[in-house]
C-alpha cells in the first residue's frame, strides 16, 4: 500500500494527461454540402469519421456577422425523437425567435430514436456531437469558445440530450434548457422507445442505461444554469393537450427535478399543467428561454471549485481533472473534489488520479490517505517537472461482475486523500 501512496508516476501522468487530446483528434469532419436557406441560416452537409453515413446540421448566424468581427456565444438546439435537424427551423420557429439576439444557433442531427448517446451496437452520436461537432463549430465560426459561451436546449428526446450531454461534459456546456424531456431513461415507457442496440437489454445492461439517465447523473449538474419546462398531458392548455406522450415525459421530468431538489441544486422548473407533447408548447419554451440564456452568456458563472462527478467510464476528464481506473467491469465510480487540499473517489480496483492543480517543478506534498478498507496511511509525492502529479488510488479488488446484473456483489471503497506541499519546496 505504502508504495501507492508514495509513487509519483510521471510516464503514466504524460500518457494519462494525452488520452483526452488523441480522443478529441482522432478522425475529423469534412463539408460535403451547403446550402444557404436565408441571409442567416445555413445547411451543411458533413462526413465525419465516426458516422457510418453523411449527417447534417444546421447553423443560424447573428444579425450582421458576416460585417462584424466579435465572437458569439453557441446554443446546442436539439431536435427530438421521430424528427431531424431541421425541426427547429421547420416548425419551431428557431429563426424568428433568435432574429436579433448576439447568438449563434447550432442544430446538428442524430438518430431518429436513441439518439445522443453512444449506441452500444451503432453509431458514436455522443462522441461525434462532443470531440468532433463542437470544436469544428468552434473552428468554422466566431464563437466564445469556452465552458461560459456554450449552451444546451432541446425537446423530447432533445431534451435528454442537452441535460445528458452538460451532466456528462459539465466543464463544456454553461446551462442546459429541456423543454418536454424525456430525462428518465429507467421509466418504462421511455425504455419501450428506446431502440435495442442504444444500450442492450435493461435487465442485463442496467448500467449502461443509468450511466448516461440525467436523473442518475443529477449530481454532476451542480454550478450549471438549468431550466425544465414541462406540460402533464391533461386536456386544456392554450394549444390543447391530453397526450399520453406529455404524460410520460412530465413523470420523467419531474423525476429530474425532485433529484436536483434533493441535492439543492437550483432550476428553473416551469410546470404548467394541461398541455400537450406539441409544437405550440415548445415554441413558447424556447421563447421564454432565450432570455435567461442570453442573460447567463452576459454574466457567466466561474465553475464550481469543488463538485462531485458520477460516471460509469473508467476514464474521463472533468474540470481539468483526470481519471483512470483499472477494473474488471461496468459500474459506478465518484470523483469528489475539496480544491488544491484534495479529493475523494469511490469505487473499486486501482486507479490514478490527476488533478490540475500545478506545483512547482518537483516539488514535495505530504499525503494522507483515508479510508475504511485500509485505514490511515501517510506519505510523501512529488510532482512531475510541469508542476502536476499523479495519485495512485487502491479502491480495493476490482469487482467481477457489471453492476445491476444478477447475482453482482458490487463493493465500493472511499479513499479520501488529502494533499499539503512541504514548506521549502
Amino acid at each position: 500500500m505504502r508504495r501507492w501512496a508514495t509513487a509519483a508516476l510521471i510516464a503514466t501522468v504524460a500518457a494519462l494527461l494525452a488520452a483526452p487530446a488523441a480522443e478529441a483528434a482522432r478522425g475529423g469532419i469534412d463539408v460535403v454540402g451547403k446550402r444557404r436557406l436565408s441571409d442567416r441560416l445555413v445547411q451543411l452537409t458533413l462526413n465525419s469519421s465516426l458516422l457510418a453515413q453523411p449527417t447534417h446540421v444546421r447553423v443560424l448566424l447573428p444579425r450582421g456577422y458576416a460585417r462584424s468581427t466579435r465572437r458569439y456565444p453557441v446554443l446546442y438546439l436539439l431536435h427530438g425523437g421521430f424528427d431531424d435537424y431541421r425541426s427547429w427551423t421547420r416548425m419551431g420557429r428557431a429563426e424568428a425567435l433568435t432574429a436579433g439576439l448576439p447568438l449563434i444557433v447550432v442544430m446538428p442531427d442524430t438518430g431518429p430514436l436513441g439518439g445522443y448517446v453512444d449506441w452500444w451496437h451503432g453509431e458514436p452520436w455522443e462522441t461525434f456531437h462532443i470531440t468532433q461537432l463542437v470544436p469544428w463549430v468552434d473552428r468554422s465560426y466566431r464563437t466564445v469558445a469556452r465552458r461560459g459561451g456554450r449552451a444546451l436546449a432541446g425537446l423530447s428526446m432533445g431534451g435528454f440530450g442537452a441535460m445528458g450531454y452538460a451532466a456528462r461534459h459539465p466543464d463544456m456546456f454553461a446551462a442546459a434548457a429541456g423543454f418536454s424531456a424525456a430525462v428518465d431513461s429507467t421509466n418504462p415507457a421511455i425504455q419501450a422507445l428506446t431502440p435495442p442496440g442504444t444500450y442492450g437489454p435493461f435487465a442485463t445492461q442496467e448500467i449502461r442505461w443509468r450511466g448516461r439517465n440525467p436523473v442518475d447523473l443529477a449530481a454532476n449538474l451542480r454550478g450549471l444554469r438549468l431550466t425544465m419546462r414541462t406540460g402533464n398531458g391533461s386536456p386544456g392548455g392554450p394549444f390543447g393537450g391530453g397526450d399520453g406522450v406529455e404524460y410520460v415525459v412530465h413523470k420523467a421530468s419531474a423525476a429530474l427535478h425532485d433529484r436536483l431538489g434533493a441535492l439543492g441544486i437550483p432550476h428553473v422548473w416551469d410546470d404548467y399543467g394541461p398541455g400537450g407533447h406539441l409544437w405550440p408548447y415548445w415554441r413558447r419554451d424556447l421563447r421564454r428561454t432565450l432570455p435567461w440564456l442570453m442573460n447567463g452568456f452576459a454574466h457567466p458563472q466561474r465553475p464550481p471549485a469543488r463538485f462531485t462527478y458520477r460516471t460509469i467510464e473508467p476514464q474521463y476528464g472533468v474540470y481539468g481533472w483526470r481519471v483512470r481506473i483499472e477494473r474488471p467491469a461496468l459500474e459506478w465510480s465518484e470523483l469528489r473534489t475539496k480544491g488544491r487540499t484534495g479529493f475523494t473517489l469511490v469505487g473499486s480496483g486501482h486507479a490514478l488520479v490527476i488533478p490540475p492543480t500545478r506545483y512547482p517543478p518537483h516539488a514535495r506534498l505530504r499525503v494522507v490517505y483515508r479510508s475504511s478498507r485500509y485505514g490511515v496511511i501517510r506519505g510523501q509525492a512529488r510532482a512531475g517537472r510541469t508542476g502536476r502529479i499523479a495519485f495512485a488510488v487502491p479502491l480495493g479488488p476490482g469487482n467481477r461482475d457489471q453492476q445491476y446484473t444478477a447475482g453482482a456483489r458490487t463493493v465500493r471503497t472511499t479513499m479520501a486523500v488529502s494533499v499539503r506541499p512541504i514548506s521549502g519546496t
